[in-house]
C-alpha cells in the first residue's frame, strides 16, 4: 500500500480533472447545440459512462489518502471507508468477489488467445451492406453499395466480437463465420480485436475504484485511437470532421489497416496483462 498526503492526492485529483475536460467539455458542447460526432460520441454513448463519472478521481485500490476536513465528501460512502485516511472499502470489495473473478476469468481467457488481425475492419461495412437506412445517417457513405458488397465479397467477414456482430444487416450475418452470441462471448474473445480492445475502457470504469482513475485514462486514449481507426476504415464519408479514410477496399488500405490493429493490440495487451495483477491482487485481500 501507497500513502499519500493531502497535496499530493489533492493534486493528482487536479490533474486528473484538467485532462479529463478536454475530452468531456467538446461533448457537452455539442451535446447543448444538438451536434453529433461519430468517434468522441461513441466514448459516451456506446459506453454508458457519464461525463461526471469519468471526471470523478479514484486514487487505486493499493493508495491510502490522508484524511483532513471534508476529504472525504469527495469519494462514495459505500466504495471508500474514511477516519484518519481514506482508502478502499474492503467490505465493499467483498461484496464485488464474484463479479471481480468473473471479470478477471474473462480477460485472462482473452489474453491467452493469439491475436487475430485479419477483419480489416469490416464490421463497419457489414453494419451497413444492402441498408439505405443508416446508423450514421448524418454523414453518406463514401462509396456505393455494390462496392461494399464486393469488398465483403472478395476479403470476407471474420468479425469475432459479439457487439459489433450484433449491428450486422441481416444479408451481412451469414457471411461470417462465426454466428457470435452473447453466450459465447468469453470463449471467443481475441486480444486483437479492435472493439475488444476498445472494451477495456469500460472495464477499467467499471472497476476503476481499483485500477484508478490515471490507469482508466490510459484505457480511455487507447479506445479514442482506436475508435478513429473503427471510422477511418468504415465507408462513411467524414472528411468534413478531418477523419481521412483508410480504403479498406484497397490492398494498400488492408495493410496500413492490420498495421495499426497490431499495434493497438500489443498496447491493450500491456493494459490487460496490469488488469490482471490489479484484480488478483483485489481478489486475494477479500479470502
Amino acid at each position: 500500500m501507497h500513502y499519500l498526503p493531502q497535496d499530493k492526492w489533492q493534486l493528482a485529483q487536479a490533474q486528473h480533472q484538467l485532462v479529463v475536460a478536454d475530452w468531456v467539455n467538446p461533448r457537452l458542447s455539442r451535446r447543448a447545440l444538438g451536434l453529433k460526432h461519430p468517434v468522441d460520441d461513441f466514448m459516451f454513448e456506446y459506453y454508458p459512462i457519464s461525463a461526471k463519472k469519468l471526471k470523478t478521481w479514484h486514487p487505486g485500490f493499493q493508495y491510502r489518502l490522508e484524511a483532513i476536513g471534508d476529504s472525504e465528501d469527495d469519494f462514495a460512502e459505500n466504495i471508500y471507508s474514511v477516519s484518519t485516511e481514506i482508502s478502499v472499502n474492503r467490505e465493499w470489495l467483498a461484496t464485488q468477489r464474484d463479479a471481480v473473478i468473473a471479470q478477471l476469468d474473462f480477460l485472462v481467457a482473452s489474453n491467452s488467445r493469439t491475436p487475430r488481425t485479419g477483419c480489416f475492419g469490416l464490421h463497419e461495412w457489414a453494419m451497413v451492406l444492402g441498408q439505405d437506412e443508416l446508423r450514421h445517417n448524418e454523414w453518406p457513405l463514401r462509396i456505393e453499395q455494390q462496392q461494399i458488397a464486393k469488398t465483403i465479397d472478395e476479403v470476407g467477414l471474420r468479425c469475432t466480437h459479439f457487439d459489433a456482430f450484433r449491428f450486422f444487416t441481416d444479408e451481412a450475418k451469414p457471411l461470417n463465420p462465426l454466428q457470435l452470441t452473447r453466450d459465447d462471448q468469453p470463449q471467443v474473445e481475441q486480444p486483437g480485436c479492435l472493439h475488444a480492445n476498445m472494451d477495456l475502457y469500460k472495464i477499467a470504469m467499471r472497476w476503476v475504484p481499483i485500477f484508478g482513475s490515471l490507469f482508466a485514462r490510459q484505457c480511455f486514449r487507447l479506445a479514442r485511437e482506436i475508435r478513429t481507426v473503427d471510422m477511418q476504415s468504415a465507408p462513411y464519408d467524414l472528411i468534413d470532421l478531418g477523419v481521412q479514410p483508410i480504403k479498406i477496399e484497397t490492398a494498400e488500405g488492408r495493410l496500413l489497416f492490420a498495421q495499426k490493429q497490431k499495434i493497438f493490440s500489443q498496447r491493450a495487451q500491456v493494459l490487460r496483462a496490469q488488469m490482471i495483477k490489479h484484480l488478483e491482487i483485489a481478489i486475494s485481500v477479500t479470502k
